[in-house]
């Protein structure tokens, strides 16, 4: 199953359409000084969004514009939608003129917090800071955008609740793909292609420094494909002060960095009591470790039911900072023969890993007798692979990346991936 179809498949799953109250349109021949029609539309951005209820639709027709700052609000069961036309190509390629941030649409009002909108289909490059950017809201919804190329962050949100990010894709960015940060609590990172960018793919960073608890609490980020991300640094899914996330579903390969990491630099806390199932997780020859946990205090963490696997030379699947590390449970993994005991100082075996209590019952395998094609983008479980049947039964992953029933077969798959039980005799 290739990562092109997965991810057409994916970025299906996030429309959905609001209720509307009025419709305005946006178009490069627009006026300002008009009602905003279909027939008469506004020049602008900004025109559009300082006039929307709770409601409306405001709709971007094909061209290049600047962006707008986002200072309204919709309400709960009436967000405000701004999105681009369907079928029509819009880009936002610079700010617009009342950018704080340096960013190219930005939510924020300093004197309240702003809530309740959707932002979606636009391609957004080239900002100086980040693409979109949301500060101190509540239920920001941003869907099945194309931002790449900021000089920064992709797609950004600080002190901001319940953000959905759904089928986006966010690349070639300065720092992160995708960057939650700042006391944000119960953000949802689905179904989105985060990919070549400098730093992290997925960043949550709870910034004790910064105000509020500084722990981010209760993300997830579920069934994203993360890629080729961490040149300069920066784990496929980052998390830093992050508490009771559930990571599943997710398929990370050729990452420069760490895989997946749990720790503790600016947040309140080091990361704990998060879920980590069924992910795939295959972490370049330049990479570190495929799951990394190297700061003491982050307890209560489980890992279930994922490949873990490095093509770095001494780096391995797992990493910890001391033997037992308190509430940790791995196990049902596909593994190699190499883990870390005192934060990647040293390498055990995995019979020593065991000797721990560690994946008793995980398997030892490789990409080649694990995936049908790794090195052309195919992940799916071949034949015979030691995955197929040999997960844990989760009821909280009982589907897989691309929305496949768990099982198909005798058991459940390690992996993102179920694969069919079509295997012959």
């Amino acid at each position: 199953m290739k990562v092109g179809w997965l991810v057409g498949g994916l970025v299906c799953l996030a429309a959905a359409g609001p209720a509307t109250a009025a419709t305005f349109h946006v178009a490069v021949d627009g006026d300002d000084g008009g009602p905003g029609t279909a027939g008469a539309p506004w020049r602008t951005l900004q025109r559009a969004v300082d006039a929307a209820a709770p409601g409306d639709v405001i709709v971007v027709h094909e061209g290049s514009y600047a962006g707008a700052r986002i200072e309204r609000s919709g309400r709960r069961r009436r967000p405000i939608t701004l999105r681009a036309a369907a079928g029509e190509a819009v880009l936002l390629d610079r700010p617009g003129a009342r950018a704080r941030h340096g960013s190219v649409l930005e939510v924020e009002n300093f004197e309240a917090t702003v809530h309740d909108w959707a932002i979606e289909g636009f391609e957004i490059a080239g900002a100086p800071r980040s693409g979109i950017d949301v500060r101190v809201a509540r239920r920001i919804t941003l869907q099945r955008n194309r931002v790449h190329d900021s000089g920064q962050t992709g797609i950004f949100t600080a002190f901001a609740d319940r953000v959905r990010v759904l089928g986006n894709e966010s690349f070639a960015n300065g720092e992160h793909g995708v960057y939650a940060s700042n006391s944000g609590d119960r953000p949802l990172v689905r179904g989105n292609l985060i990919y070549g960018n400098a730093a992290a793919g997925v960043h949550m960073n709870g910034d004790a420094s910064q105000g509020g608890d500084g722990v981010i609490s209760r993300a997830r980020i579920t069934r994203n494909v993360i890629f080729g991300n961490g040149r300069l640094g920066g784990s496929g899914i980052n998390l830093d002060g992050v508490e009771r996330a559930w990571i599943t579903n997710n398929l990370l390969f050729d990452e420069h960095a760490s895989g997946i990491s749990l720790f503790q630099g600016d947040g309140a806390v080091c990361s704990r009591r998060n879920r980590v199932l069924n992910n795939t997780v295959l972490v370049g020859a330049d990479g570190r470790w495929a799951f990394n946990m190297p700061d003491p205090g982050c307890i209560g963490n489980r890992v279930v039911n994922n490949v873990l696997l490095t093509a770095h030379s001494f780096r391995g699947s797992l990493n910890v900072y001391e033997p037992a590390p308190a509430g940790f449970v791995s196990d049902h993994n596909a593994v190699m023969d190499r883990f870390s005991v005192d934060g990647g100082e040293t390498v055990v075996s995995l019979a020593e890993w065991r000797a721990l209590g560690h994946d008793a019952a995980s398997v030892l395998a490789s990409p080649g007798e694990l995936f049908v094609d790794p090195a052309g983008g195919d992940f799916a479980l071949r034949c015979g692979s030691p995955a197929r049947d040999a997960g844990r039964r989760l009821r909280a992953v009982r589907r897989d990346l691309a929305g496949v029933r768990r099982p198909q077969g005798a058991g459940w798959d390690v992996g993102a991936l179920e694969a069919a039980d079509d295997c012959p005799e």
